[in-house]
């Protein structure tokens, strides 16, 4: 069939309906079936050809089949390289952990050691939490509302959504949320301040926390950026309380914000550090916890996974790294936030007096909850799908248009994802009627918009 004859309905998705459990959710929302990719670009089985703003919720920073990894990749398999090593010695893992020093950890003067931990990122933070824990003899955690930090039962206790924490079945104890600098009365309300209160007062009924837990900017929970003097002020209550901070880098670190890790810009040193999602750099599972030297009081086995020794992700983050450094990654990830926020301030704002826009490098948000709320932005979002756009929704009810596609997108490229994005929302808010045109997607669309 043609690409331009076929239709959603003419997807065959009988297997994944009659077979696969009702607990899959993007392919809801992305009704096609998908057959490889390159770059920002995803092909479907008909040839059509789909722009990313999704980058696999975070997990392919370095865009889809980057030649650089995947040719390290190949090579490592032709050798027959170890794929599975558990926590034994390696020489593909001895090579990530001196090149992620060398790297990422001595040029910015930090000083963790590394803990491998299961295939994904709720692995770290169920790792972090436990560590807490253990160093410092407390039970209690503080979280913020809107966080999300992943769904095993250790990490569910501390990610906010309700609906989330519903499929628990059982209570989630020993965390406290606090309000993140974001909407509504959060926006205003002095967190670290009630925090001090709270925490001096012997009759608040607050116990002092094993550690406090913080995107540097909440992803899930609507793209909400945190400031850095707010990240500062946590820092230095943490300190006075002896309080171990945990800087929940899974979504935002890895270079999406610009530098590799979001905190840097506040200029903080968080005790622990948890990475997943792009560190592998090729979509692999890996999952690491960073911690400060004197935190590592672990008994040896006492956590463990078998899936912690993945080789391959060893080899591909070694590459990206190299990529992330040689190809200037940070530059040309600043570069694409300025492009962005121009075009969403001059281009999407105006569309609505209640549409607000928030973000940071490569992960941006436009929030219509005073514009339609979620029905808006759910009919935006599959508007642009329907022009071969892929983007998901965050946020309280999901109504923040998520845009974060993978940080080596050419500018043409993200232009056209933004201009497909803007009449959607021009559109379904019926400040005008033209509609995008749906065009046939049989080769690469990069040069669409070029300037």
């Amino acid at each position: 069939m043609s690409a331009h004859a076929a239709s959603y309905t003419d997807v065959n998705t009988s297997a994944f309906t009659c077979f696969e459990s009702n607990v899959r959710s993007y392919c809801r929302s992305f009704p096609a079936v998908f057959r490889s990719a390159k770059g920002a670009q995803l092909f479907d089985e008909y040839g059509n050809a789909y722009l990313d703003f999704f980058a696999g919720a975070g997990a392919l920073n370095y865009g889809h089949n980057p030649d650089a990894i995947k040719q390290r990749l190949i090579e490592y398999l032709q050798n027959d390289g170890i794929t599975h090593g558990l926590d034994m010695y390696t020489g593909a893992k001895r090579q990530f952990i001196e090149t992620f020093n060398d790297l990422v950890l001595q040029p910015k003067g930090l000083h963790y050691k590394l803990q491998f931990c299961g295939p994904t990122g709720t692995n770290a933070v169920e790792a972090a939490l436990k560590l807490a824990r253990k160093v410092t003899k407390r039970t209690g955690v503080f979280a913020f509302m809107g966080g999300y930090h992943g769904m095993s039962l250790g990490a569910l206790a501390a990610t906010s959504n309700r609906e989330s924490r519903a499929g628990a079945g059982l209570p989630l104890h020993d965390v406290t949320f606090m309000p993140f600098p974001a909407h509504g009365f959060c926006a205003s309300f002095d967190t670290i301040e009630y925090l001090r209160m709270a925490l001096s007062d012997g009759h608040s009924g607050i116990d002092i926390p094993a550690a406090i837990i913080v995107e540097p900017i909440q992803a899930e929970g609507g793209i909400n950026v945190a400031s850095a003097a707010w990240l500062q002020r946590l820092r230095r209550l943490c300190d006075e309380y002896q309080i171990l901070l945990i800087a929940d880098e899974i979504q935002v670190g890895c270079g999406r914000t610009g530098p590799f890790f979001a905190f840097e810009r506040a200029g903080i040193v968080p005790d622990m550090v948890t990475l997943s999602k792009s560190i592998s750099g090729y979509g692999l599972p890996m999952s690491l916890l960073l911690m400060k030297p004197e935190l590592d009081v672990w008994s040896p086995g006492e956590h463990n996974g078998t899936f912690r020794g993945h080789q391959l992700a060893f080899v591909a983050a070694t590459a990206a790294l190299e990529c992330f450094s040689t190809q200037n990654f940070e530059a040309r990830t600043l570069l694409r936030e300025r492009e962005v926020k121009t075009f969403l301030e001059q281009e999407m704002k105006p569309l609505h007096a209640a549409i607000e826009i928030r973000g940071a490098g490569l992960i941006w948000g436009v929030d219509v909850a005073g514009a339609g709320g979620q029905a808006l932005a759910k009919q935006v979002a599959q508007r642009c799908f329907e022009q071969k756009l892929i983007m998901e929704r965050a946020g309280r009810n999901d109504t923040v248009l998520k845009i974060m596609p993978p940080l080596m997108i050419e500018p043409a490229q993200l232009r056209e994802g933004l201009t497909i994005l803007r009449d959607a929302l021009r559109d379904c808010l019926a400040v005008a009627p033209r509609r995008v045109a749906v065009l046939p997607r049989t080769e690469t669309r990069s040069n669409a918009f070029a300037s």
